[in-house]
Protein backbone atom coordinates (compact mmCIF):
# COMPACT_ATOMS: atom_id res chain seq x y z
CA UNK A 1 0.00 0.00 0.00
CA UNK A 2 1.71 3.16 -1.06
CA UNK A 3 2.16 5.83 2.33
CA UNK A 4 -0.13 8.62 2.39
CA UNK A 5 1.83 11.87 1.42
CA UNK A 6 1.66 14.40 4.10
CA UNK A 7 1.13 17.87 3.83
CA UNK A 8 0.90 20.92 5.88
CA UNK A 9 -1.11 24.26 4.23
CA UNK A 10 -0.24 27.49 5.14
CA UNK A 11 -1.71 30.68 3.68
CA UNK A 12 -3.25 33.48 5.87
CA UNK A 13 -7.06 33.28 3.63
CA UNK A 14 -8.57 31.13 5.16
CA UNK A 15 -11.06 30.57 2.09
CA UNK A 16 -8.08 29.31 0.55
CA UNK A 17 -7.38 27.01 2.95
CA UNK A 18 -10.62 25.41 2.57
CA UNK A 19 -10.37 25.45 -0.58
CA UNK A 20 -6.73 23.60 -0.61
CA UNK A 21 -7.63 21.16 1.72
CA UNK A 22 -11.22 20.13 -0.16
CA UNK A 23 -8.62 19.84 -3.34
CA UNK A 24 -5.82 17.71 -1.33
CA UNK A 25 -9.16 15.27 0.04
CA UNK A 26 -9.73 13.97 -3.01
CA UNK A 27 -6.31 12.86 -3.84
CA UNK A 28 -6.33 9.31 -1.75
CA UNK A 29 -2.63 9.45 -1.41
CA UNK A 30 -2.70 12.67 0.13
CA UNK A 31 -2.89 13.61 3.73
CA UNK A 32 -3.69 17.03 5.32
CA UNK A 33 -1.80 16.89 8.82
CA UNK A 34 -2.56 20.91 9.45
CA UNK A 35 -3.03 23.76 9.03
CA UNK A 36 -1.58 27.47 9.48
CA UNK A 37 -2.76 31.20 8.99
CA UNK A 38 1.01 32.53 9.70
CA UNK A 39 4.41 31.18 10.70
CA UNK A 40 4.01 30.57 13.74
CA UNK A 41 0.93 28.24 13.37
CA UNK A 42 3.46 26.27 11.03
CA UNK A 43 6.35 26.29 13.45
CA UNK A 44 4.32 24.80 15.76
CA UNK A 45 2.22 22.17 13.44
CA UNK A 46 6.45 21.24 11.42
CA UNK A 47 7.28 20.75 15.41
CA UNK A 48 4.36 18.53 16.14
CA UNK A 49 3.75 16.65 12.69
CA UNK A 50 6.22 14.48 10.70
CA UNK A 51 5.36 16.15 7.04
CA UNK A 52 6.59 15.53 3.66
CA UNK A 53 5.39 19.01 1.89
CA UNK A 54 4.52 22.25 2.80
CA UNK A 55 2.24 24.56 0.52
CA UNK A 56 2.73 27.84 1.60
CA UNK A 57 1.94 31.48 0.79
CA UNK A 58 4.60 33.59 0.92
CA UNK A 59 2.67 37.18 1.63
CA UNK A 60 1.39 36.17 5.15
CA UNK A 61 2.02 36.85 8.41
CA UNK A 62 5.67 36.03 9.97
CA UNK A 63 7.08 35.23 13.41
CA UNK A 64 8.27 38.67 13.71
CA UNK A 65 5.74 40.82 12.27
CA UNK A 66 5.06 42.06 9.13
CA UNK A 67 3.62 39.84 5.97
CA UNK A 68 7.46 38.15 5.71
CA UNK A 69 7.26 34.52 5.50
CA UNK A 70 10.36 34.07 3.49
CA UNK A 71 12.83 34.39 6.28
CA UNK A 72 10.99 31.36 8.32
CA UNK A 73 10.73 29.73 4.91
CA UNK A 74 14.78 30.42 4.45
CA UNK A 75 15.53 28.61 7.77
CA UNK A 76 13.14 25.38 7.38
CA UNK A 77 14.83 24.58 4.01
CA UNK A 78 18.12 25.02 5.73
CA UNK A 79 17.25 21.92 8.17
CA UNK A 80 18.18 18.55 7.03
CA UNK A 81 16.19 16.40 6.29
CA UNK A 82 13.47 19.46 5.48
CA UNK A 83 10.15 19.03 3.66
CA UNK A 84 9.64 19.67 0.20
CA UNK A 85 8.21 23.65 -0.20
CA UNK A 86 5.60 24.59 -2.70
CA UNK A 87 4.72 27.77 -2.99
CA UNK A 88 1.20 29.60 -4.19
CA UNK A 89 1.94 32.67 -5.28
CA UNK A 90 1.14 35.90 -7.48
CA UNK A 91 4.14 37.11 -8.31
CA UNK A 92 4.41 37.27 -12.12
CA UNK A 93 8.16 38.89 -12.43
CA UNK A 94 10.56 36.35 -13.59
CA UNK A 95 13.61 37.05 -11.43
CA UNK A 96 11.28 37.10 -7.98
CA UNK A 97 10.41 33.69 -9.09
CA UNK A 98 13.85 32.19 -9.79
CA UNK A 99 15.13 33.93 -6.64
CA UNK A 100 12.26 31.35 -4.65
CA UNK A 101 14.02 28.56 -6.86
CA UNK A 102 17.17 29.56 -5.75
CA UNK A 103 16.39 29.90 -2.04
CA UNK A 104 15.43 25.96 -2.43
CA UNK A 105 11.83 26.12 -3.07
CA UNK A 106 10.87 23.03 -5.08
CA UNK A 107 7.71 24.49 -6.94
CA UNK A 108 5.80 27.54 -7.70
CA UNK A 109 2.41 27.11 -8.62
CA UNK A 110 0.61 30.35 -9.86
CA UNK A 111 -3.07 30.77 -8.08
CA UNK A 112 -4.40 31.59 -11.62
CA UNK A 113 -3.77 28.20 -13.02
CA UNK A 114 -5.58 25.43 -12.40
CA UNK A 115 -6.31 23.68 -9.47
CA UNK A 116 -4.80 20.36 -10.31
CA UNK A 117 -1.61 21.99 -11.23
CA UNK A 118 -1.21 22.03 -7.00
CA UNK A 119 -2.05 17.75 -6.97
CA UNK A 120 0.55 18.08 -9.78
CA UNK A 121 3.29 19.83 -8.06
CA UNK A 122 3.12 17.87 -4.70
CA UNK A 123 3.62 14.35 -6.78
CA UNK A 124 6.62 15.85 -8.81
CA UNK A 125 8.29 16.97 -5.82
CA UNK A 126 8.06 14.11 -4.14
CA UNK A 127 9.44 12.49 -7.50
CA UNK A 128 12.56 14.57 -6.43
CA UNK A 129 12.15 16.82 -9.47
CA UNK A 130 11.18 20.88 -9.50
CA UNK A 131 7.99 21.94 -10.74
CA UNK A 132 6.37 25.09 -12.48
CA UNK A 133 2.93 25.76 -13.35
CA UNK A 134 1.83 26.95 -16.49
CA UNK A 135 1.35 30.17 -16.13
CA UNK A 136 4.88 30.56 -13.41
CA UNK A 137 6.78 28.38 -16.16
CA UNK A 138 5.16 31.21 -19.19
CA UNK A 139 6.21 34.35 -17.18
CA UNK A 140 9.99 32.73 -16.60
CA UNK A 141 9.97 31.70 -20.27
CA UNK A 142 9.08 35.00 -21.63
CA UNK A 143 12.08 37.23 -20.58
CA UNK A 144 14.87 37.98 -22.95
CA UNK A 145 17.47 36.29 -20.44
CA UNK A 146 16.30 33.14 -18.91
CA UNK A 147 17.47 33.19 -15.36
CA UNK A 148 19.86 30.53 -14.61
CA UNK A 149 17.51 28.82 -12.21
CA UNK A 150 19.28 26.78 -9.17
CA UNK A 151 22.45 28.16 -10.19
CA UNK A 152 22.69 28.94 -6.34
CA UNK A 153 21.35 29.38 -2.93
CA UNK A 154 22.07 32.65 -1.06
CA UNK A 155 24.12 32.02 1.89
CA UNK A 156 23.31 33.25 5.43
CA UNK A 157 25.67 36.13 5.33
CA UNK A 158 24.39 37.00 1.96
CA UNK A 159 20.93 36.90 2.75
CA UNK A 160 21.63 38.93 6.24
CA UNK A 161 23.58 41.60 4.33
CA UNK A 162 20.10 41.73 1.52
CA UNK A 163 17.82 42.39 4.31
CA UNK A 164 19.61 44.74 6.04
CA UNK A 165 20.13 46.66 2.64
CA UNK A 166 16.34 46.34 1.69
CA UNK A 167 15.54 47.76 5.39
CA UNK A 168 17.62 51.15 4.50
CA UNK A 169 20.83 50.98 6.09
CA UNK A 170 23.70 52.26 3.82
CA UNK A 171 26.78 49.44 2.96
CA UNK A 172 28.75 51.48 5.73
CA UNK A 173 26.60 50.89 8.13
CA UNK A 174 25.55 47.33 7.63
CA UNK A 175 29.43 47.10 7.30
CA UNK A 176 29.40 48.34 11.08
CA UNK A 177 26.62 46.33 12.54
CA UNK A 178 27.80 43.33 11.27
CA UNK A 179 31.97 43.88 11.68
CA UNK A 180 32.74 43.53 8.18
CA UNK A 181 34.53 45.60 5.73
CA UNK A 182 32.58 47.63 3.40
CA UNK A 183 34.27 45.50 0.23
CA UNK A 184 33.07 42.24 1.69
CA UNK A 185 29.26 43.64 2.33
CA UNK A 186 29.22 45.20 -1.37
CA UNK A 187 30.58 41.86 -2.54
CA UNK A 188 28.00 40.11 -0.89
CA UNK A 189 25.12 42.38 -1.92
CA UNK A 190 25.99 41.91 -5.65
CA UNK A 191 26.27 38.43 -4.99
CA UNK A 192 23.27 38.20 -3.85
CA UNK A 193 21.32 39.94 -6.63
CA UNK A 194 23.11 38.13 -9.02
CA UNK A 195 21.80 34.87 -7.48
CA UNK A 196 17.97 36.78 -7.54
CA UNK A 197 18.30 37.34 -10.98
CA UNK A 198 18.13 41.35 -9.78
CA UNK A 199 19.32 44.10 -11.80
CA UNK A 200 18.80 47.36 -10.78
CA UNK A 201 17.97 48.95 -7.58
CA UNK A 202 14.53 48.62 -8.41
CA UNK A 203 14.36 44.97 -9.19
CA UNK A 204 15.73 44.69 -5.33
CA UNK A 205 13.50 46.64 -4.07
CA UNK A 206 10.52 45.36 -5.93
CA UNK A 207 11.48 41.79 -4.90
CA UNK A 208 11.72 42.96 -1.28
CA UNK A 209 8.71 44.32 -1.69
CA UNK A 210 6.95 41.23 -3.00
CA UNK A 211 7.96 38.71 -0.38
CA UNK A 212 6.84 41.41 2.66
CA UNK A 213 10.65 42.39 3.23
CA UNK A 214 9.80 46.16 2.60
Amino acid sequence: MRQKIRVIVADDHHCVRVGIRRLLQTAPHIEVVGEASDTHGMAELLDAHACDVVVSDISMPGIHGGTNAVSFLRRVLRGRPHPHLVVLTMIYQAHMLSGLLNMGVAAIVDKRDAAAALLEAIDTVVAGQVFLSDEARHVIEATDTPPQLLAGMLSSREWEVFQLYVQGLAVHEIAARLQRSGKTISTQKRSAMRKLGLETEGDLIDYARQIGLA
